[in-house]
């Protein structure tokens, strides 16, 4: 299912996050299954978004990143186009093609991981995705599988970060 509908983009009043779309609840209702929320948001045919709906009194919101907005010469209040389709991939963002690997590889570490929640798994995959070099990638991917195996599947991010710095300065 795709719905398309157009409306400006937001600034909430608060700093946690800075820019939304509003969806009206009667799109955004047909996305939701259950406690899922996640969906695909194409602004203005740029780069999609992988995102949730979240409830924001009688509508839905969809964060947009200051960094898009920027890429994309984009302001508060500037009117766009929005297409919408459920997100059907297994974690609700693409994995780094690096990070699968790791996880087909290591059996512990892969089960650990899809021990955790949907979103923390989200979380450990923006971590590995962000940067675009792919030794990187392999460097933090190793670091996450090494606090998962020690911490036996508690996320203590402080603890990874630490660890993803010390991976780091072997490369």
């Amino acid at each position: 299912m795709i719905e398309k509908f157009t409306g400006p983009i937001l600034k909430f009043e608060y700093d946690m996050w800075s820019y939304y779309l509003a969806v009206p609840k009667s799109i955004g209702d047909k996305f939701i299954v259950g406690d899922d929320r996640r969906i695909i948001c194409t602004i203005n045919n740029q780069t999609p978004i992988h995102s949730a709906l979240m409830p924001k009194g009688d509508i839905y919101s969809i964060y947009v990143k200051k960094e898009f907005m920027k890429k994309n010469g984009l302001s508060e209040g500037d009117e766009v186009s929005v297409k919408l389709e459920k997100d059907q991939s297994e974690y609700g963002i693409p994995i780094p093609e690096s990070f699968q690997v790791l996880l087909d590889q290591d059996s512990e570490g892969s089960s650990l991981f899809h021990h955790l929640t949907k979103g923390k798994q989200r979380s450990l995959i923006h971590i590995v995705g962000k940067v675009k070099n792919v030794d990187s990638q392999l460097s933090k991917g190793l670091a996450i599988m090494h606090h998962l195996k020690e911490a036996k599947g508690e996320l203590d991010f402080k603890r990874l970060n630490v660890l993803i710095k010390e991976y780091n300065n072997r490369r």
